[in-house]
C-alpha cells in the first residue's frame, strides 16, 4: 500500500503518507484509515487526506468503484477527542471542523459518481459511523458495532447523519439511536438495515467488499452514478422532480458506449463488456 499526506497531495500514483492508506487493484480503490492504535480515529491530518482523496478519485474515470475500510479491529472512532481536547485547551472550540473537513468529505461520498463499498470491521462510532452509512453498500462481521456517539460527549450528529440513517432505519428509530447512543451490534445492524451484508467471519469483511466492489467496478459505470443522482432527488423530491431527474439520467445514459455495447451484446446473446463510458 501507499499513503498520502495532504493538505496538497501530488496524484495518486506515488502519493506518500501514514494515516490514510491507498491500495489499487485495477480499477478498484481501497482506502484504509490507518490509525489502528486509536480506531482509526479522525485527526486534521487523517481528515484532510481522505477529503482531497476522495476529491482526486471523484474525477479520476478510470477510477470505477471504491472500499472504504479501517486498519486493525477497528472501522473508525470518528473524531480523535485527544486531539480535539488539546484544540480546546489552547482556545479553539475546534467546530469549524465540519464546515473543512466532514461536510466536504459526506459530500464526496454521497455524490461519489461511481460504487462506495464500505468494509465496516470492528466499531464505526460518530462520525466513522456517519461516513460508513453513506457508502452505497456496508459489509460486516461479527465484531461490527455502529454508535451514534455525538449525545455522549455533549454534541449533534454530523458528517450528514441527520441525513443517512432516517433514510435506512426511519425517523423514530435515527431518533432513538442518536439521543441514547447505544450501540448497534452486528445481527440487529443487519436487520435494519445499517450493514448490507453480514459475514459470518471477520476476515472475509474486507475480502467480500473488494470483491463487491470489482464486480461494480466491471458494471455501466455512468449508470450507477446516475441511478445514485436519480435516488438521492427521489428521496427527498416530489415526483416530477424524480421525473425530470430520471429523464435527464436517460438522455445522458443513453448516449453512452456501454449502453451502445449492452444492447449490442443483448441481440447477440453474448455478456456485455462496459469500460464506464
Amino acid at each position: 500500500m501507499t499513503a498520502i499526506r495532504p493538505p496538497h497531495p501530488p496524484p495518486l500514483n506515488g502519493l506518500k503518507a501514514e494515516s490514510l492508506l491507498i491500495d489499487r487493484t485495477d480499477a478498484v480503490v481501497t482506502l484504509t484509515l490507518n490509525r489502528p492504535e486509536s480506531m482509526n480515529s479522525f485527526t486534521v491530518d487523517l481528515k484532510e487526506a481522505l477529503r482531497d482523496t476522495l476529491a482526486q478519485l471523484e474525477s479520476d474515470r478510470s477510477v470505477r468503484a471504491i472500499v472504504l475500510a479501517g486498519a486493525g479491529a477497528a472501522f473508525c472512532g470518528g473524531q480523535d477527542l485527544k486531539e480535539h481536547a488539546a484544540l480546546l485547551e489552547a482556545g479553539s472550540t475546534d467546530l469549524n471542523t465540519v464546515q473543512v473537513h466532514y461536510n466536504p468529505i459526506a459530500q464526496r461520498l454521497a455524490n461519489m459518481p461511481k460504487p462506495v463499498v464500505a468494509a465496516v470491521r470492528g466499531m464505526a462510532a460518530g462520525a466513522g459511523a456517519s461516513l460508513a452509512l453513506l457508502a452505497d453498500f456496508r459489509i460486516g462481521g461479527p465484531s461490527t458495532k455502529f454508535l451514534m456517539a455525538f449525545a455522549n460527549v455533549g454534541l449533534a450528529g454530523d458528517s450528514g447523519i441527520s441525513w443517512s440513517l432516517p433514510r435506512i432505519v426511519g425517523h423514530a428509530k435515527a431518533v432513538e439511536l442518536l439521543l441514547l447512543a447505544q450501540p448497534v451490534r452486528a445481527e440487529e445492524a443487519s436487520r435494519i438495515g445499517m450493514l448490507t451484508q453480514l459475514k459470518d467471519d471477520d476476515e472475509q469483511v474486507l475480502p467480500a467488499a473488494q470483491e463487491l466492489a470489482a464486480r461494480l467496478a466491471a458494471g455501466p459505470t455512468v449508470a450507477y452514478g446516475a441511478i445514485k443522482r436519480e435516488l438521492s432527488i427521489g428521496d427527498a423530491g416530489t415526483l416530477s422532480d424524480a421525473l425530470a431527474a430520471e429523464a435527464q439520467a436517460q438522455s445522458i445514459c443513453g448516449a453512452t458506449e456501454d449502453h451502445r455495447e449492452a444492447v449490442s451484446a443483448f441481440l447477440k446473446k453474448q455478456k456485455p463488456v462496459y469500460h464506464g463510458r
